[in-house]
């Protein structure tokens, strides 16, 4: 039996910290689980890793366009195989990130962009989808570190939706927190202010259920 889960959240949130830290304790637990990230997991989505988070980086539409493609052949390539494999999927960022990021913080229309997501997905949405939600000011104090954590090491070309004013921030909080309200089954919202430990407890908790619900044996 497969399940497909996503985190989100947004930047400084810790999404990647908790992805990798969900699947120390999956591969612990003896689950068969792939992890990914958007963009990436492909040729194709590397490649547009580096031009929408690079320095030259294109305008709200192209961009949109570039995320949708590079989901588009991770789902056929990686993300769809491995489900009908029976496996666990646990991606870094999905198709509401693109509705959060260039729909709510770009300001796209919510439909354009959710019928885009609809294409490049082939209607595959997660099971379920861990938010990992903070203000954005205190996120953003973890990535340039004036929080006293003393930042992240990713290359500063990689920083473009970090230097964005805080006020795009805020709408992508409130566009993810908007969605999680929409669709309170799928969505599981964990205060992600804590330390990556509590965090990951939290989120564990939550995985762990829907394992049992899903009928995928453990030995957590």
């Amino acid at each position: 039996m497969s399940l497909f889960l996503s985190i989100e959240g947004g930047d400084g949130a810790g999404k990647s910290t908790q992805a990798a830290l969900l699947m120390t304790r999956l591969k612990a637990a003896e689950v068969d689980a792939l992890l990914v990230h958007e963009p990436g997991g492909t040729a194709l989505g590397e490649q547009v890793r580096r031009l929408v988070k690079g320095a030259a980086s294109p305008s709200p539409v192209p961009e949109l366009f570039l995320f949708e493609a590079a989901r588009a052949q991770l789902v056929q390539d990686v993300i769809g195989p491995a489900l009908t494999a029976g496996r666990v999927v646990v991606t870094d960022r999905y198709a509401d990130s693109s509705t959060a990021y260039q729909g709510y913080g770009r300001g796209l229309d919510l439909e354009d962009v959710r019928a885009l997501n609809r294409i490049a997905t082939g209607g595959l949405m997660p099971d379920a989808t861990i938010l990992l939600d903070m203000p954005p000011e205190r996120a953003l104090a973890r990535v340039d570190g004036t929080d006293g954590s003393g930042g992240r090491s990713d290359d500063p070309d990689q920083a473009r939706f970090e230097r964005e004013p805080i006020e795009f921030h805020q709408r992508v909080a409130e566009g993810f927190r908007t969605m999680a309200a929409e669709e309170p089954r799928r969505w599981f919202v964990v205060d992600a202010s804590a330390g990556a430990d509590a965090v990951a407890e939290k989120v564990w908790a939550i995985v762990s259920r829907l394992l049992d619900v899903r009928g995928i044996k453990s030995h957590a």
